[in-house]
């Protein structure tokens, strides 16, 4: 049986000032939970809220509240502490928020990437230490999908490189000698898109509040508010091979 993994990103909940952003998510999230067939896990790889407040948390804690396992982490947009308080329910602390979903058949483990007060993402030392942990504890017979919010390579829209996550010499020294990590996931960019990270791939979720405008389709405007959110569905085939698909949830 292939594992499949729903991967949403960047939901902004608070964006803008009103209910927009929460009603894609809740778009997004009654989509998943309405799949005639069950999902192995949902990874949600940041920009939860959109200025970190408690109110926001708790819609998302809300609205995520789904039949199939949900592993949320978050980006440069969320508050360390308000997001372990109010969307995870445990104590508030600033330290990164790296969280693991262990099961026989899988594991997904997301890093914090993000840096408190900036936009730009890094791997803190303590955050690669815990990875490589997380790693040597997992079996060499289970695939490992690690995530992140910020992508470790420039992707080629001036407005994502110059916030992308550096250090990321770090991370390709971490992940070396690992065949069982399969491929690697982040979003922050708003934009579905497949690439290449370590020998790895590198796969992108698109935005669930907004699509990024690429360089070449031209136009004054960043993003584009009128697309439709949308995910991507990681499948893992029984020899470790990742197909992609991308919906859009009309």
């Amino acid at each position: 049986m292939p594992i499949v993994i729903a991967h949403v990103s960047d939901i902004h909940v608070g964006a803008g000032g009103t209910d927009r952003a929460a009603e894609r998510a809740r778009q997004v999230f009654a989509h998943l939970d309405a799949l005639p067939g069950d999902l192995d896990a949902v990874v949600v790889t940041g920009d939860i809220a959109d200025h970190g407040l408690d109110a926001e948390y708790e819609t998302v804690r809300a609205l995520a509240a789904i039949r199939h396992p949900v592993l949320i982490g978050p980006g440069n947009h969320d508050d360390r502490s308000a997001f372990r308080r109010s969307l995870l329910g445990v104590e508030a602390s600033p330290a990164p928020v790296d969280q693991v979903l262990r099961t026989d058949r899988f594991v997904i483990v997301h890093c914090d990437s993000s840096i408190p007060g900036k936009d730009d993402g890094f791997l803190a030392d303590s955050t690669l230490q815990w990875l490589a942990a997380e790693l040597d504890a997992t079996s060499a017979d289970v695939p490992v999908l690690v995530a992140f919010h910020h992508p470790p390579v420039e992707l080629h829209i001036p407005v994502a490189d110059g916030i992308r996550q550096f250090g990321e010499e770090r991370l390709a020294a971490t992940l070396a000698g690992r065949p069982n990590v399969v491929a690697l996931l982040a979003g922050h960019a708003h934009t579905a898109a497949a690439t290449r990270f370590a020998g790895l791939p590198l796969l992108l979720a698109p935005g669930v509040v907004s699509t990024v405008v690429l360089p070449w389709e031209g136009g004054d405007d960043l993003v584009h508010l009128d697309r439709p959110p949308a995910l991507a569905f990681h499948v893992i085939a029984d020899d470790w091979r990742v197909t992609t698909h991308f919906r859009a949830v009309v």
